[in-house]
């Protein structure tokens, strides 16, 4: 039984942890033949995550995904050009194309430009429905173009789900950058709140064991239709710090 707050914190992290890959493997029936290795997940059981986008943000969350004992299939058109990156981070780390890491993974990691969405759902088709896409895209205008108007308008993680047709779409780790990934995950004391959104709640729970594996706490801001909140121009964007200061900012900006 714990016996101070801190040993209460991390039993409950624990007990979510299991019961996320718990439902996790009841959701996807060939969990069971993820590699075996030490897992972060508390369940002992890693969870195989493919990367589309290997940049800046793909490869700083996925390393630390590595670093936890997840393995990771980053792709790129060019493969090739990603051997540095997986050679650096062991042997959990592979390189590959898209549709090498849509097969390979329990759960995707989304991190491209906005603008590559319907070139990925028409590459891919039906290669989305049941999938859980942890969606870290940002529609920026002058970059992404009608798209960016597009999500602006409709929301950024209902357009998400529309290019990627039938995918269980939870917006994570868009809402700061790459250099502040890298420098605040396992932070010393409270970590660094990390707001998702969602619609489906097994995706949620997943989502919320990835983030508190890659280092960080998550904090569930609500539905898919939310995300705008801290996405680029949201009250939340940018708003790095506790869990208790997100969910402060978070009523501040009801």
């Amino acid at each position: 039984m714990p016996t101070t707050e801190t040993d209460a914190v991390r039993g409950r992290r624990r007990l979510l942890g299991a019961g996320a890959i718990a439902m996790l493997a009841l959701a996807l029936p060939n969990l069971g033949a993820c590699a075996q290795g030490g897992g972060a997940s508390g369940s002992g059981q890693p969870v195989k995550i493919g990367v589309i986008g290997s940049g800046r943000i793909g490869g700083t969350i996925g390393g630390l995904w590595v670093k936890s004992g997840h393995p990771v299939l980053f792709s790129s058109r060019h493969p090739e050009s990603l051997k540095s990156l997986v050679d650096s981070l062991g042997p959990l780390a592979r390189a590959g194309t898209v549709a090498e890491a849509i097969a390979f993974s329990d759960v995707l990691f989304l991190a491209t430009p906005y603008n590559a969405l319907p070139q990925l759902g028409q590459d891919n088709p039906g290669a989305w429905k049941g999938k859980i896409v942890l969606d870290a895209t940002n529609a920026f205008a002058q970059r992404d173009g009608a798209i960016a108007d597009e999500a602006q308008r409709n929301g950024i993680g209902i357009t998400t789900g529309r290019y990627l047709a039938g995918a269980r779409v939870v917006r994570a780790f868009n809402f700061m950058g790459a250099a502040n990934f890298a420098s605040e995950h396992h932070r010393q004391g409270e970590r660094v709140a990390v707001p998702i959104a969602g619609d489906d709640p097994v995706a949620l729970r997943v989502a919320e064991q990835l983030v508190r594996d890659a280092g960080f706490e998550p904090v569930v801001v609500g539905p898919l239709a939310s995300a705008d909140k801290f996405a680029p121009g949201g009250p939340l964007f940018r708003q790095i710090g506790s869990v208790e200061e997100m969910r402060r900012k978070m009523g501040a900006a009801q």
